[in-house]
């Protein structure tokens, strides 16, 4: 039988005294082996009962009793699409720092989701991982609580959205990367030049067309809306939008797109129409992956230190994981221009 004081929560919000497993069974009215299987994150529960109890611990926090459960010596890799060579090059980020420490890499994929869903959320409170690294995509306020409440840290790796105050991130500099590829083609000459953007709700896209807008405002050229098009940084994307950009009456002589596979869409629509990269119509990329030295020409491209921002989010994760404060909850890594063959003075001139 328990006292009045270990089983009464607190009055009022202010107090906000975390509830043990037998205080969250007693406030719920259900027994500590359900509260149990909601706090680790087992399925087999009605989820008008879960919905009560992550409530009262959203409301009064969860305070463990006796020595925590051990965390597994694996990091959880959450991609809202795992595609191509970008994946790639945050996979092997990570594994460089998880391998020194003797963990193992999980990698899911939300299948083009921004958000996990409940099922995701549910096998990581089972698993425990020492912390999990979300890369572009987003949690709910109810996940970002549900990881906090099981001391499960949490790090994001480009994130989709401007990070919540409270969350680690790392990134690079979206907008000096837009701001070197535009100036890099104003300084060949170049005028009349198309920007094909990511998604216009993702953070990194809206701070590289905020930089190429920099970029030519400074030089005085007017930016021209026909030349802005708005992609998914998807190599149809790219195709697709310089297909309507060339047959424009004033075409661009340039275009910055705005990742490598874009470009690469670039240069199949520049080849069809029977014309030559960069003869007639330069091109930039952006993340400088591995297959941009390859393209024919190789792509002048931004670089982005992919493996660098996933082992930084890594670090940061162990680190949190020991129950360190981190100096700084935000870290943006520098980018850097690229010049390769893809661009030259415009025809024109």
């Amino acid at each position: 039988m328990t006292s009045a004081d270990e089983s009464a929560a607190p009055d009022t919000d202010q107090e906000r005294i975390p509830l043990t497993i037998a205080q969250l069974a007693d406030h719920a009215g259900v027994s500590i082996a359900t509260v149990s299987k909601v706090v680790n994150g087992r399925d087999n529960v009605a989820p008008e009962t879960r919905n009560l109890v992550e409530d009262l611990i959203r409301r009064y926090g969860y305070r463990r009793q006796k020595r925590p459960v051990k965390a597994a010596p694996l990091v959880d890799v959450v991609f809202h699409e795992l595609r191509g060579l970008y994946g790639i090059e945050i996979i092997n980020g990570v594994e460089a720092v998880a391998r020194r420490h003797h963990l193992r890499v999980v990698v899911s994929e939300l299948g083009g989701r921004r958000t996990p869903g409940r099922g995701w959320v549910e096998d990581v409170l089972t698993t425990r991982p020492t912390g999990v690294i979300s890369v572009f995509a987003e949690l709910t306020a109810d996940q970002h609580q549900q990881f906090r409440s099981r001391d499960i840290p949490l790090v994001f790796v480009d994130p989709a959205d401007d990070p919540r105050p409270d969350s680690a991130s790392v990134g690079s500099n979206n907008w000096s990367g837009g701001l070197a590829a535009a100036r890099h083609l104003l300084g060949l000459g170049h005028r009349r030049i198309a920007v094909i953007t990511g998604p216009e709700h993702v953070l990194s896209a809206r701070a590289r067309l905020d930089g190429y807008r920099t970029a030519l405002d400074l030089a005085g050229v007017p930016v021209d809306p026909a030349l802005v098009r708005i992609g998914d940084y998807q190599i149809a994307d790219g195709r697709h939008h310089t297909r309507e950009l060339l047959r424009l009456s004033d075409p661009p002589t340039a275009i910055v797109a705005g990742n490598d596979g874009e470009a690469l869409g670039v240069y199949q629509a520049v080849a069809e129409a029977g014309l030559r990269v960069p003869d007639d119509l330069s091109v930039v990329g952006y993340d400088d992956l591995p297959m941009a030295e390859w393209c024919i020409p190789p792509l002048t491209t931004v670089r982005q230190p992919l493996r660098e921002m996933a082992s930084s989010a890594t670090e940061m994760l162990l680190a949190l994981a020991r129950g360190e404060s981190l100096p700084q909850r935000r870290i943006e890594l520098a980018t850097e221009l690229i010049v390769r063959g893809s661009t030259a003075p415009p025809y024109r001139a």
